[in-house]
Order: structure tokens, then C-alpha cells, then sequence
């Protein structure tokens, strides 16, 4: 499957998603056409480097035979500007220039970093992306934000920088383990939640074939996500309106995330905030309670936690939600489901009502 984004009012930008059980084979071929006689700049998740660097090599990619690889580690602590400056020291030493590009292969980290690095690196060159993980393939590695973290706040730095191509493989997740599944598994529900009431149907009742790997079932996940994303982002680019949508369980989800000091993981974050938004959504009359039910039972079957451990402060999570870059003034934005399939925005969430949400899901 091919989804083409345009962007921009003179149609002059495309962001590409290619996706096919066979893309890492064919990345040989497509990816030096695109990059039009630029040299690629190869930054890795060091992990995925020692599990799928070899194979990579054999089949052809444009590596210069490791010369152009940057290899770093791909973890939460490490999405910061440091990091940033690392890669791109490493880069101007392996003499990148204006006429290079920046490939990132890895988790949402590896694309966040690369992309970001991509968009500031001597003023911007082009980006292109191949996810290797779920959370990364139907979300991340789609719709050009990019960013890096701040102990205020995560992703608090950052740039829209669409990548000129995306490239999806569910083969790569034949290595990842069940707890990384289950991340990106809770980003394919808050697409389902937010506008798409058939694969709704379809996660609910493919459990056993998406936790066996089955490739139709990936495929059609990974696939439903990447056009639900895609159709927002092309009427939205840079969240000045529908793509808010998308942030669904997160303003809550990266609150948790940071007072935990992302012991946590992001997956798990965000199924528990479409909880809290769920509820307080049940509480403004907006969502029955048979479809917070179905939401619930849908996040505990993939093992997602559905309340915030008792160790938690509400005041803490309060404070956190309140340095997100979603915040409007001094107001509490929250997108809430009033369906499966339909969310609304809303601005105005009554403090005193979202501590007791909170303290219900067992917050202190």
C-alpha cells in the first residue's frame, strides 16, 4: 500500500508511507530514486543495528558498507539535545553536507531525534523514516513532528519536518518483544477511538492473530492507522485544529510519563489517559458507559494498566498536565470520546471534576 500526504495549500509537498511485507527488500531499490543523488545518513537505534544491520547490509541498502551508519542508544533519557549535538557532530566528521539525507531506523525515539536533527541540520535536509517498531509504524514515524525532551516536559523542543518517505515493514516486528507490541497496540486503539469504528471491531475481535503476528492482521492495523493519520495530518499539518484529535489519551498519558520519570512506558501512559478522558467524558454526559466499558476491557485484554498507581499524586499529575505544550492559556485541554469512532475538543475541564476523575482511578 502506497498513502501519498499532501501538504500545503499549492500541493507542492508529499510525505510518502509505503507499506509491504517485502519493503526491506525492496528498500534497495526505492530508496536511492527518492534520495535523487543525495548521500544517506544512516542513524540507528543501536539495538535494531545488532538485530537487523546485517540483513540490511545484504540486502542492498545504500550504506556505503557502514561507512555512513550513526548508531546511538535509542532510550527515553536519551531524547535530548545532547543527543542531538552528538549525532550531529558525528554527522559533519562523516562529511554530511547540504546534498546529504538523513535516514532513521529505529522506535519513536530514533525518529524523533533524526527527524529533528534532519530539520535543523544545516538549516534542513530531507528525513526519511523506517519504524521498526508498532508504536512507531502507526504513529510516530508519520505526520513530521519531531522533538526531544526537557526535564519540564517531553517533547518540549521540537519541529514539523515531514519525511519525504516512510517506509513500513511488518517484518520487523518478528523481533520485537510482547511489551513493545503492546505499546503500539494502545496508539492503534486511540486511532480506532478517535475515527474508526471498524478497525474498532477488528482489534476487539482479532486479539489472538495481532498478538500472534499473524502479517494480514499487522498489515491491517499497521495500515487502518497510517490512513486514519493521514487523512488528519493533510487537513492539519502543524495542530492548529483536527490533528489535536490525535493526542487522545495524552495529556494525561505524558503527564504519567513524567512523573514517573518514564519508568512507564508511553503505550501503557496513553491507555491510561483515554481512561481518565474516557471518564471524565462518562462524567460530562458526553459517553455512555457501556462504551468506556469497551474501552477498558479492550486495554486490559492487550495487559495495558487502566488506573494510575496509588504512589501518583493527583497534584503531581495536575502539575505536569499544566507544562504540556497542549495547554491553551491557563485552561485544561483534553480531547474526550464522546463514541467509539467520534471525540470531540474540549477546553474547559473543571479542576475540581478531573481531580476526583483522577483520585477515582486511583491517584493519591
Amino acid at each position: 500500500m502506497k498513502i501519498a500526504i499532501t501538504l500545503g495549500e499549492t500541493s507542492a509537498r508529499v510525505s510518502e508511507i509505503m507499506i509491504a511485507p517485502d519493503m526491506m527488500e525492496r528498500i534497495a531499490e526505492v530508496l536511492p530514486k527518492a534520495l535523487g543523488g543525495r548521500s544517506a545518513y544512516w542513524i540507528w537505534d543501536e539495538a535494531v543495528w545488532g538485530l537487523w544491520g546485517e540483513k540490511a547490509a545484504g540486502l542492498g541498502w545504500p550504506m556505503d558498507g557502514g561507512n555512513r551508519v550513526i548508531a546511538f542508544t535509542a532510550s527515553e533519557p536519551e531524547k535530548r539535545l545532547a543527543s542531538v549535538e552528538l549525532l550531529a557532530r558525528r554527522m559533519v566528521s562523516a562529511g554530511a553536507g547540504r546534498d546529504s539525507a538523513i535516514i532513521a531506523v529505529g522506535g519513536g525515539v530514533t525518529g524523533d531525534v533524526a527527524g529533528f536533527l534532519a530539520s535543523i541540520y544545516m538549516r534542513g535536509i530531507p528525513c526519511f523514516q523506517i519504524p521498526t517498531t508498532l508504536l512507531a509504524q502507526v504513529d510516530s514515524s508519520v505526520g513530521g513532528k519531531t522533538g526531544v525532551d526537557l526535564p519540564e516536559g517531553k517533547n518540549l523542543l521540537g519541529t514539523f519536518h515531514q519525511p519525504r518517505q516512510v517506509y513500513i515493514d511488518p517484518g520487523f516486528l518478528a523481533t520485537l518483544p510482547d511489551e513493545e507490541l503492546r505499546q503500539g497496540m494502545a496508539e492503534v486503539i486511540k486511532s480506532a477511538m478517535i475515527g474508526d469504528e471498524v478497525l474498532w471491531k477488528f482489534v476487539e475481535s482479532s486479539f489472538e492473530a495481532i498478538k500472534g503476528r499473524e502479517p494480514n492482521a499487522l498489515s491491517r492495523v499497521i495500515s487502518a492507522s497510517c490512513l486514519l493519520k493521514s487523512r488528519i495530518v493533510q487537513a492539519d499539518e502543524k495542530e492548529s485544529g483536527a490533528r489535536r484529535a490525535l493526542n487522545l489519551g495524552h495529556t494525561v498519558g505524558h503527564a504519567l510519563e513524567k512523573v514517573t520519570g518514564f519508568r512507564l512506558k508511553h503505550g501503557d501512559c496513553v491507555a491510561t489517559g483515554m481512561v481518565v478522558a474516557g471518564e471524565l467524558s462518562r462524567r460530562l454526559g458526553k459517553l455512555h458507559a457501556e462504551e468506556l466499558d469497551r474501552l477498558v476491557n479492550v486495554c486490559q485484554a492487550w495487559g495495558m494498566p487502566v488506573r494510575i498507581p496509588a504512589r501518583i499524586e493527583s497534584a503531581a499529575i495536575i502539575e505536569a498536565v499544566k507544562a504540556d505544550k497542549k495547554r491553551i492559556g491557563d485552561k485544561l485541554h483534553f480531547i474526550l470520546p464522546e463514541r467509539i469512532g467520534k471525540v470531540v475538543e474540549f477546553t474547559d475541564i473543571d479542576h475540581g471534576q478531573f481531580v476526583e476523575v483522577l483520585k477515582s482511578l486511583g491517584a493519591g
